[in-house]
């Protein structure tokens, strides 16, 4: 079936960055997907590459090259992790669109779930990590981080939840109308999603290569979606500050009564005065740090600046 004689399509963006490993290899997968398994739909494959340096551009040109329904936007320098693959999702022209990172570790076999629930009825279907073939720690600290950020931010968020999932073409005029400079999906999805379904999966390891995460990227997330969705981290230090100062006080009144009893006993010396300070100096130094974080946040809102800015546009 066809062209005209197709009734409905749907598009797959994957987002790359230095993965010339892996993107022959997650086209091959996921028109094999769609072909056998989705073949009474059209279907589009867009590449956005966030600047790579390797080989994977000219990789996907010959993939442009050699099916007209694969596309690709190239990023005409790395705009992060968020706001790349979002971008993609908004260029999508699908009755559907389903992100999928190029790495393997969004299984491409689990498109066939994800287009039998949409066909069901749900405007959002995603997959949710139960397990993980990666490191046994780093899957417990993000338990720890998702657990966290569910019982402080008002939003119920989702945990083990990366993005990988497909979503109706009315969720993603939503995503255009937001117009968000700094997008966070997955608190997106929990905040202003439709009915949604959850499919449990384990996300294997790297096919091949490397990752790209870093403390730095990891760190990025993380406090992206703090200062997003939560406003715990303000009373906690309005909180910190209080329990602080009236610690400092009953202790200032403890050495007083202390001195003015013992007066030529007791030497206070500059011991508690030295450790006092610098704990109260490490208190005001994390808490000045997080509200920048918060500052931060606002001020990229506030630039509003755009979500990427496109080198070159293939096949569209």
């Amino acid at each position: 079936m066809e062209g005209s004689e197709m009734s409905k399509k749907i598009s797959v963006v994957i987002p790359c960055y230095n993965e010339e490993e892996n993107v022959q290899a997650i086209a091959a997968a996921v028109e094999d997907e769609l072909r056998t398994q989705c073949p009474s739909y059209d279907y589009e494959i867009i590449f956005i590459d966030n600047d790579s340096g390797d080989n994977t551009r000219p990789l996907i040109r010959q993939l442009c090259a050699g099916n007209p329904r694969i596309r690709a936007i190239f990023n005409a320098k790395n705009f992060g992790q968020f706001s790349s693959p979002y971008y993609g999702m908004l260029q999508a022209t699908g009755d559907a669109v389903i992100l999928v990172v190029a790495d393997f570790q969004d299984p491409p076999e689990m498109i066939r779930e994800f287009v039998r629930a949409w066909e069901e009825g749900y405007r959002i279907v995603i997959g949710i990590k139960k397990s993980s073939k990666e490191s046994p720690l780093m899957y417990g600290l993000r338990s720890i981080y998702y657990k966290l950020i569910k019982r402080f931010s008002d939003v119920d968020q989702i945990e083990h939840f990366t993005g990988f999932g497909i979503y109706d073409k009315a969720f993603i005029e939503v995503l255009r109308k937001l117009d968000d400079p700094t997008p966070f999906l997955r608190g997106i999805v929990a905040e202003l999603g439709y009915r949604r379904k959850e499919i449990p999966y384990e996300q294997p390891q790297r096919r091949a290569g490397k990752t790209h995460n870093n403390f730095y990227t990891l760190y990025d997330g993380a406090m992206l979606s703090v200062t997003s969705y939560t406003k715990a981290g303000m009373r906690i230090a309005t909180f910190a500050g209080a329990i602080v100062g009236v610690l400092s006080f009953l202790v200032a009144l403890a050495y007083l009564i202390m001195k003015l009893i013992w007066w030529d006993r007791f030497g206070a010396g500059m011991a508690p005065l030295v450790i006092g300070m610098l704990f109260l100096g490490a208190i005001l130094l994390f808490f000045i740090g997080f509200l920048g974080e918060y500052v931060l946040t606002i001020n990229q809102r506030v630039m509003k600046r755009p979500l990427v800015v496109e080198e070159e546009r293939i096949n569209f």
